[in-house]
């Protein structure tokens, strides 16, 4: 199946923007001191470990859905016009 350059682009646009997110979130996480993510303790809570697999397998998909948008772009590119 080929894609189209639109959709290529689109995809390894996605998955950019995707780690750029998650990144970020898991980076407030981790400094959350509003007492969700780290009890009193400091050890993590529910809440950290939800979020915090939901940013792995966000990372995770962003990668997979980047690297097909980065195949279309490279086979586009390799194409015959």
């Amino acid at each position: 199946m080929r894609l189209s350059r639109a959709a290529s682009w689109f995809l390894l646009a996605f998955g950019v923007w995707s780690w750029f997110i998650w990144v970020s979130f898991v980076r407030n996480l981790w400094k959350n001191g509003s007492g969700l993510a780290f009890d009193a303790a400091g050890d993590p809570t529910a809440y950290f470990w939800v979020h915090f697999l939901l940013a792995v397998t966000s990372f995770l998909l962003g990668t997979a859905v980047g690297v097909i948008g980065l195949r279309g772009v490279r086979a586009l590119r390799r194409a015959p016009r």
